[in-house]
């Protein structure tokens, strides 16, 4: 896991069903260290080890699998901001893609019989690095399937309501403080879950998934931004646009008015679960022309070269939209 708001909730769901062990990997020290004192509190019986390691570290993560031998991974580890990774071109790649390729190398090398990747809707037709890069992630899971034939799986999901960083904190904190609430455009729509009804149907999909199935949450209907952030407005006794002002502040780079959570004229069918699809993913990059692909990408992220990235990755990902913002600044990142 990694310390973050959906894998501690993976790690609360998994332990209710009484693992041999629980092994709680993340580079936040802080994080794990909180998720262990909770987890051992909660679960007194439950064998818990902390380990502090970055993915990227390919060597540190392949001697932690040997030496643990876990038998089901859930990937949560990932760069999500898409404002900031536009500024940090470099960080997105060699996270979401070398950390990835990493964690799953290291997974098939121990013979880890399930692997789950946590992935986004920002994959899909990604106009941000973010979302380019958690495309490839799902190829990287998708390949190492086909390949070795584990059941390794993607699902695949849109916000979380109240995860570490999501728009609902900040939206309660610009209220607190008497507004405005920024919002960047009056039509931007996004999916909304929470975090337990997520990770519940997360722990479904993984149960019922077979080798390189991407699975895709169902999350209703897209919710307009501005029509959350009245109700949080007068959930707190307020008045919109008379106690607190909504600011509109423009479109950041990388973002989109609203989401997809499958490319348009992809088959998808219905699951045992009425809240979960799988989708039939055929336009991918597998083998040779993926490997190539990661080995160009992480020596570019090593060179500092973040404009032939976005250029590599808007010609590799299918769909993709990169480079059609202008360059962020830092005063788009909030």
């Amino acid at each position: 896991m990694r310390g973050g708001s959906i894998g501690l909730e993976l790690c609360r769901q998994v332990a209710r069903w009484n693992p041999g062990e629980l092994i709680l990997l993340g580079h936040g020290e802080n994080s794990i260290f909180e998720a262990m004192l909770e987890l051992r509190e909660t679960f007194p019986s439950l064998p818990i080890i902390p380990v502090i390691a970055d993915v990227r570290d390919v060597e540190r993560i392949r001697d932690i699998f040997a030496s643990q031998q876990p038998k089901v991974v859930f990937h949560t580890a990932a760069h999500k901001h898409v404002s900031l990774m536009e500024l940090n071109v470099e960080e997105a790649v060699t996270n979401n893609v070398l950390g990835t390729k990493s964690v799953v190398d290291a997974a098939l090398a121990c013979s880890s019989e399930h692997f789950v990747l946590i992935s986004t809707d920002k994959a899909v037709h990604p106009k941000s690095v973010m979302g380019a890069t958690k495309r490839v992630a799902e190829m990287i899971v998708h390949d190492a399937a086909e390949r070795f034939g584990r059941t390794f799986v993607t699902v695949r999901f849109g916000n979380v309501l109240g995860s570490r960083g999501s728009i609902v904190p900040i939206f309660k904190r610009q209220i607190a403080k008497g507004g405005p609430i920024t919002i960047t455009h009056p039509e931007m729509k996004r999916f909304f879950m929470t975090v337990p009804e997520a990770v519940h149907l997360v722990m479904q999909a993984s149960s019922m998934g077979a080798a390189g199935d991407l699975f895709v949450l169902k999350m209703g209907k897209q919710i307009r931004i501005v029509d959350l952030a009245e109700d949080l407005i007068r959930l707190s006794g307020l008045e919109p646009g008379k106690d607190v002002q909504i600011q509109f502040t423009g479109i950041r780079p990388g973002e989109k008015l609203s989401e997809e959570l499958w490319d348009e004229g992809l088959n998808y069918t219905e699951t045992e679960h009425p809240d979960i699809v799988r989708v039939e993913e055929n336009n991918m990059m597998y083998g040779e022309t993926l490997q190539a692909a990661i080995d160009e990408l992480v020596r570019l992220a090593h060179e500092g070269d973040g404009q032939a990235i976005v250029g590599l990755l808007s010609e590799r990902v299918p769909g993709s939209v990169l480079g059609q913002t202008p360059p962020p600044d830092l005063s788009t990142v909030i």
